[in-house]
């Protein structure tokens, strides 16, 4: 072994193994640390000459995925995160290991927005190749279509440049289609030009639940694609890191990000102002001042989560879904929210990736902290009632990037492209030497 391929009992693997997802206990054969090309072909030939796979990752927010890292090297991408902005351009490029923390502020800085998610310690790679669902999503759709390049070492040891030109297939998977092709090194997107945003959050007290979902709910019917939003109840812990206002505290909470013109987006938000919130975020910032607007953790935490994409909700299941997650609920969630999809991300497009688009109007989320196993599964039993109290509205479909638990690639693609998908992996990787992740392994 070297110093970038470790195993049990070294320092290295036992701190490299863990997951920002703590409720994933990842045990592999051996972690690889590389910080080159050369050092991510060397651990593709150590794989193949012992008979292992290979587990690509960057953070781990989804770790809980995978169904084994048995006979596996886990690469993790930490090292790797060169980051290249071209403002002419408006694209990034960046390396396996850069997260969206890395790209963000230096965008904002130029006047530029990326196609990031709700939480900046968030893997680009890993985000981008589950699809990528942003605050900007309604009106631009999924990130992994924004993709212009990609740069992956594939089962042979080669590192190949793709595009829309050159192995046009395999950039056709890789935007949307998740892992299992080899490890992705680098990739190259656009950026959006923009300058700022009228973003923040309402507050209501936990109690006004039921009024807040339904006002929401009517509000997303008649809003323009350039709005993106969530409603949510949220639970925030009783942490000294949290300020004083939230510590401890239960809200229902209304969160956009609107583009246009300030006076364009105040009056398209004044029906929820009318609801006379406790707190009230809203400004107009600069592009970076959404990146945490999410509220999600920064550090590793161990959570359990489910999510649903749903055709519609309508107003008898919003009142049973507050009754399992309102202030007499009981829940043992930290957050639930019902995403607005539409738009943009309900268009197919022939220059698309594998993840087209999006099946559904709403996308469901909840989570709650999975400290123990007892705990995990005392969360994920609330989570299925909540799924069966839906059901009715299911698509049938999910999102890869909002999949903690292992799926079926049936769940996120349509049989044609599952087919075409599980074809392109038999021709790139034969052996089967890389591993998807359980949200998109076939």
């Amino acid at each position: 072994m070297s110093e970038v391929i470790t195993g049990p009992g070294q320092s290295a693997y036992e701190s490299g193994r863990l997951a920002f997802n703590l409720a994933a206990d990842q045990r592999p054969d051996y972690l690889a640390m590389p910080r080159n090309e050369r050092d991510v072909v060397s651990a593709v030939q150590f794989a193949v000459e012992r008979g292992l796979r290979i587990a690509p990752r960057r953070t781990g927010h989804s770790a809980t995925t995978y169904r084994t890292l048995k006979d596996t090297v886990l690469l993790r991408t930490d090292y790797l995160k060169q980051v290249a902005i071209d403002r002419s351009e408006k694209t990034a490029r960046v390396q396996a290991g850069a997260r969206w923390a890395d790209v963000v502020p230096a965008a904002s800085e130029l006047g530029l927005a990326a196609l990031h998610g709700a939480s900046a310690s968030v893997g680009i790679v890993g985000y981008t190749l589950s699809g990528g669902l942003s605050w900007y999503a309604r009106k631009y759709g999924l990130a992994a279509n924004h993709v212009r390049a990609a740069e992956i070492v594939t089962a042979d040891g080669k590192l190949r440049r793709v595009d829309a030109l050159e192995e046009p297939e395999l950039f056709w998977a890789l935007r949307g289609g998740g892992g299992g092709l080899g490890v992705v090194m680098a990739l190259e997107f656009e950026l959006l030009e923009l300058a700022e945003v009228y973003a923040g959050a309402l507050f209501f007290p936990w109690e006004r639940s039921s009024e807040v979902f339904h006002e929401w709910k009517l509000w997303v019917s008649s809003i323009p694609d350039e709005a993106t939003s969530v409603v949510r109840v949220l639970r925030f812990p009783p942490l000294s890191q949290i300020p004083e206002a939230f510590r401890g505290k239960s809200f229902a909470v209304i969160e956009a990000v609107l583009l246009g013109s300030e006076a364009s987006a105040t009056q398209l938000l004044q029906p929820l102002r009318l609801l006379a919130p406790a707190i009230d975020t809203f400004a107009s910032v600069a592009p970076v001042g959404i990146s945490d607007l999410h509220m999600d953790p920064q550090e590793p935490v161990p959570l359990a989560a489910d999510h649903q994409l749903l055709r519609d909700i309508p107003d008898e299941a919003i009142d049973q879904l507050v009754r399992l997650i309102g202030s007499s609920s009981g829940s043992p969630l930290l957050s639930f929210e019902i995403r607005h999809l539409g738009g943009a991300l309900s268009r197919q497009d022939v220059a698309h990736g594998a993840l087209d688009f999006v099946h559904g109007a709403y996308l469901t989320f909840g989570v709650g902290l999975a400290s123990t196993p007892d705990v995990a599964r005392t969360v994920h039993e609330h989570l299925d009632v909540i799924r069966g109290a839906l059901d009715a509205y299911d698509t049938g479909y999910a999102l890869p990037g909002f999949t903690l638990r292992p799926a079926d690639p049936a769940l996120f693609y349509d049989p044609d492209t599952v087919t075409r998908l599980q074809d392109l992996r038999g021709n790139v990787d034969p052996s089967g030497l890389f591993v998807a992740d359980g949200a998109r392994s076939g």
